[in-house]
């Protein structure tokens, strides 16, 4: 064995058309960041060669013969736990239902599938493929995080009673979230009756292609109504609007939803933290804020302007988070009122949008 430090990151590439897996191929070999470890056909195939190749991250179809992407993901989280990147097709129904489960299943994130050098975004897509297998080759991934028992023992102490945010009753509330996102807040949402009181904003950072089927996926999941925000919509209470792919979602001074173009914030757009500071501004003491696991800082300044204009802030505790990214940077700019495990966010959600205080 050579000496060299390993200094590249090392890509499984699990995709049964030959012309894609080629693809892929060429694409990752092209990155001075990446190398190709291993490329196969099947799943069956990839969970026979993982504990032999050892990838720093694998690359996943989700339409295989046999065994389906999903399945994969399970077993590869449960056997060799490794960060997982679903590369998918961005039109098919089938395959955004399935890339949304294998997210709730431990995969990372997912992106659009090339679909070859000559089309439209090629590059684009390419680099962004790039890109996530090497961010997320770095995200310490744990054996099947079953989203049920929070890792035992882990669970913090009951969390020190902040002082109450004056009497206002919220009137709106928004939540964002990134890496790991998808399952946070399926699991969030989905502990909030039908007949939640306020209306729910919501920016989850995934490729635009795949947002609606993130919000219908969603929408299947949870007893609330999830759809993408409308420009110039009223939000009502009990509904989720979700943020549309590579659109900024804000609070207009007249209480409606407004959709915007305006440049990226921190390369983001949608932009958790242009959100936060439109609640700040439009609705102030009486906003709720969140925010769940993600890689980057987006959101925690946003936070930071929602809690000084008297709203009331929370972010998921280091203890479940995927990625304690966003929510670390949001308290540690004094951005939070109260970090709780994922499964105490609803239920204090709930108390504080009834008005049963903090």
């Amino acid at each position: 064995m050579s000496m060299a430090p390993q200094s590249r990151v090392r890509v499984m590439v699990v995709e049964d058309s030959l012309v894609v897996r080629q693809l892929l191929v060429h694409i990752i070999s092209g990155d001075p960041r990446l190398m190709v470890a291993a490329a196969v056909g099947s799943a069956e195939e990839a969970l026979q060669e993982i504990g032999r190749v050892r990838p720093d991250v694998v690359s996943m179809d989700i339409r295989l013969p046999g065994m389906d992407g999903l399945e994969a993901t399970r077993r590869i989280m449960a056997e060799h736990p490794t960060p997982i990147v679903v590369i998918a097709s961005s039109i098919e129904d089938t395959s955004l239902n399935i890339s949304m489960n294998a997210l709730k299943a431990g995969a990372l994130t997912v992106v659009e599938k090339p679909v070859g050098l000559s089309s439209d975004g090629y590059a684009g897509i390419a680099s962004t493929i790039c890109t996530q297998l090497y961010i997320m080759s770095q995200v310490p991934v744990v054996r099947q995080r079953s989203f049920a028992p929070w890792r035992e023992g882990r669970m913090p102490a009951s969390p020190r009673r902040e002082p109450e945010q004056g009497s206002a009753h919220p009137s709106i509330m928004g939540i964002a979230a990134s890496t790991g996102g998808p399952p946070a807040l399926a699991k969030v949402l989905g502990a909030l009756p039908r007949d939640f009181p306020l209306p729910i904003l919501l920016v989850q950072h995934m490729g635009a292609p795949f947002m609606e089927g993130f919000a219908s996926w969603l929408d299947g999941l949870v007893p609330l109504e999830v759809r993408l925000a409308q420009d110039q919509e009223i939000p009502t209470p009990g509904r989720v609007y979700v943020a549309p792919g590579d659109r900024h979602l804000l609070l207009s001074g007249a209480g409606t939803l407004k959709l915007s173009a305006e440049p990226p914030l921190g390369n983001q757009r949608p932009s958790a933290t242009l959100l936060f500071r439109s609640m700040a501004q439009v609705a102030g003491r009486r906003s709720l804020g969140v925010i769940l696991t993600g890689m980057g800082e987006d959101g925690a300044q946003g936070l930071v302007e929602l809690r000084q204009a008297g709203g009331f802030t929370m972010a998921e505790d280091e203890s479940t988070a995927v990625v304690y990214g966003m929510p670390a940077a949001a308290a540690r700019l004094g951005g939070v009122n109260v970090s709780l495990p994922l499964d105490l966010i609803a239920p204090r959600l709930l108390r504080l949008a009834r008005g049963e205080g903090a």
